[in-house]
């Protein structure tokens, strides 16, 4: 069976891919009034204004939510994962390799859980970071299919240039939002992403007509559970107690770990974030990365080093849980062996993550410095040396010139010789880069 999205026409917009180009760039200077604004689509340029006051990079890479463990878990029970099979039947008919175009199917908050589509086309979008566990929210990349028709709870189409983020130009996408079927709060986003074919008239019908699908398929998945079980619609119901959604622990270039906890009651969400104090984060760090647990023996020798007494540990462990109770108690440690009841995503272990998927350039976003700089305890120690030394083999090994050179930016790669050597292999000989690198390296050489 052919692809559904083969043969096309070109979208019409309402104004030329220069005009739109060069009032992007009057936009993002601050310069709201110029009068080729007026030019763009008032929707577009709505959302282009939104995105320059919430101070939205115009060419960032977008956050990852979640590590690959932390978005299985989510999206097994999401309720848009059971929808997921008359999704792909819908829109990538036939080989969905070959289909042409990219199908992603996000939460109500922007977050890609699924990406699927055609191989070739997910390769290339992966480079601006259209991946699984992303975040494509209007408030994180601006303009965009996905964040767009979240914001505005109604389909959008979005054309090359009128995209807020310069890495997503290229590109054209349709989205619509998926609601409950009973209380019409939003569930998730559908989206199709490619070329000029992803943005016209009969995708905009099919990606409406595919959303209003699931509506329907949920809310008979719901009839037919409460006729199997007719005493559940009679049973009182009992508060929910708002329990952690996702946790993460932010420890990269930072001094004081962050802690975000995201939980949810009745769908309304919360979120509580702290510092912790360095010995806290050290002790959260190796629980976290140590997901089966450990004595206090092993826990203490990771924080203070070989030789190390329970006892020392203990005290601190006690105000830790005090710590940690008043986020939840359900991220408390528990003892003998230590381990937390519920997994605790790090950023450090997101990066590990990318690297391992081939998202180099979104690791590389990610990667915001060593792992708690300023800790010496042994466990952060070998695990700040193992990412750096896992970046910068992956990085020599397998990234594209353009991120290698991006990695030779930053202080793990700025005098690494062997990075800029590669880098300068890499380019073109004409390139204007080559200069520079070659003025690096010569200097390299004479300080060493």
């Amino acid at each position: 069976m052919p692809s559904g999205w083969s043969s096309s026409r070109d979208p019409s917009p309402e104004a030329s891919r220069l005009l739109i180009e060069r009032a992007h760039e009057e936009l993002v200077a601050g310069n709201l009034d110029d009068r080729r604004l007026q030019q763009v689509r008032p929707m577009v340029r709505a959302s282009w204004q939104r995105a320059w006051r919430d101070r939205v990079g115009a060419e960032g890479l977008p956050r990852l939510d979640f590590t690959q463990e932390a978005l299985e878990t989510y999206r097994t029970a999401h309720p848009l994962a059971g929808a997921m099979d008359l999704i792909r039947t819908l829109l990538l008919p036939g080989a969905p390799e070959d289909s042409g175009v990219i199908v992603a199917v996000g939460d109500h908050a922007g977050r890609l859980l699924w990406v699927e589509g055609d191989l070739q086309q997910r390769m290339l979008s992966g480079e601006m970071g259209f991946v699984e566990g992303a975040n494509w929210s209007e408030g994180v990349v601006g303009t965009a299919a996905p964040g767009t028709a979240l914001a505005l709870g109604e389909s959008v189409q979005i054309h090359h240039a009128e995209h807020y983020n310069r890495l997503v130009q290229p590109w054209s996408c349709t989205a619509a939002p998926v609601f409950d079927p009973e209380t019409r709060r939003i569930l998730g986003v559908l989206d199709v992403t490619g070329g000029s074919e992803a943005a016209t008239p009969q995708a905009r019908m099919l990606v409406d007509a595919t959303a209003r699908a699931v509506e329907a398929e949920l809310m008979i998945a719901r009839l037919r559970a409460r006729a199997e079980t007719p005493s559940a619609a009679s049973a009182p119901r009992r508060p929910l107690r708002a329990g952690v959604q996702r946790a993460q622990l932010q420890v990269l270039g930072r001094d004081r770990a962050r802690l975000e906890a995201v939980g949810a009651a009745d769908g309304v969400a919360g979120e509580r974030v702290i510092e912790l104090s360095a010995r806290h984060a050290e002790i959260l760090l190796m629980l976290a990365v140590h997901r089966q647990g450990l004595s206090a023996d092993r826990l203490a020798e990771l924080v203070y080093g070989d030789g190390a007494s329970p006892d020392t540990l203990r005290p601190e462990m006690v105000r830790l849980r005090k710590v940690l109770e008043r986020i939840s108690p359900e991220l408390v440690p528990q003892s003998r062996p230590y381990r937390l009841p519920i997994a605790l995503e790090t950023d450090a272990q997101n990066v590990l993550s990318l690297l391992d998927r081939g998202a180099h350039r979104v690791a590389l976003s990610a990667y915001r410095g060593p792992v708690l700089p300023d800790s010496d305890a042994p466990g952060v120690v070998e695990l700040r040396e193992g990412l750096r030394g896992t970046l910068r083999e992956t990085m020599l090994t397998e990234a594209s010139v353009d991120v290698l050179l991006s990695y030779a930016d930053i202080p793990e790669g700025a005098d690494d010789a062997e990075v800029l050597r590669l880098c300068l292999e890499m380019l073109p000989a004409r390139s204007p880069r080559r200069a520079g690198l070659v003025s690096r390296i010569e200097k390299l050489e004479a300080s060493g």
